[in-house]
């Protein structure tokens, strides 16, 4: 058995509907601008450019159901998204084939401090510290595809504390989940306990500490989360 210097860290994972065990999860993907509202409201051209990815990190994702307000920010935003479970992967994966390799979904939050990713954008620097800071994705728990199916259609919304704040559809994603999934296996090799969060609708907006927010997806339930 392989020892190691330091003490081995603790396996991120997600609960699963149905089940006691876990959804051990590896890596995380997450898709900019893939909702055509959003892309305007963020100033860019909502065409069908190239999809373009960025990372957080494993233990990013928090099922805890409260989101810790982060340091050295003043405009911490919500983003409502569709988390991807991969139960498989691989290189060059055709689009026809993506959604064998998924094995769930489930609602997630891609938080955001927008003041410290807009000093990177401004610089041509990466959004790491924008996006993948401790907690930065609160998440609800994983929906097996055997019982939920594929979603490729249904309402997905967010109030923060009772107001509406996203309202949109799954079918208004510019790249669905079999393409991103083939995108992103020619450059990455993809695998079983991957993550994608596949974008949000319009709305993005700040939240302040004592709020509550309810995300919903149609077929995937409710998400509740307080900013603490």
């Amino acid at each position: 058995m392989t020892k190691h210097v330091i003490e081995t860290p603790e396996q991120s994972a997600l609960p699963v509907v149905g089940s006691d065990a876990t959804f051990p999860v590896r890596r995380v993907y997450c898709i900019g601008r893939n909702y055509a509202a959003h892309a305007i409201e963020m100033g860019h051209d909502p065409d069908r450019e190239a999809p373009f990815f960025f990372q957080k990190n494993p233990n990013n994702l928090d099922p805890s159901g409260e989101f810790p307000y982060p340091a050295h920010s003043h405009d911490v935003h919500h983003e409502a998204e569709m988390l991807v479970a991969l139960q498989s992967g691989g290189r060059d994966i055709p689009i026809a084939e993506a959604l064998s390799h998924v094995y769930g979904y489930g609602l997630a939050l891609d938080m955001t401090r927008r003041d410290l990713q807009g000093e990177m954008k401004k610089a041509g620097r990466p959004w790491e510290i924008g996006k993948a800071f401790e907690q930065s994705a609160p998440c609800g728990p994983v929906f097996p595809a055997q019982q939920v199916g594929h979603p490729t259609q249904g309402r997905i919304s967010l109030k923060v504390n009772g107001d509406l704040r996203q309202d949109g559809d799954l079918n208004q994603m510019i790249w669905k989940v079999p393409e991103m999934i083939a995108y992103l296996s020619q450059y990455f090799e993809l695998a079983a306990g991957d993550v994608i969060l596949s974008g949000t609708p319009a709305g993005v907006g700040p939240v302040q500490v004592g709020d509550v927010i309810d995300m919903s997806i149609e077929g995937l339930g409710v998400l509740n989360v307080k900013v603490a």
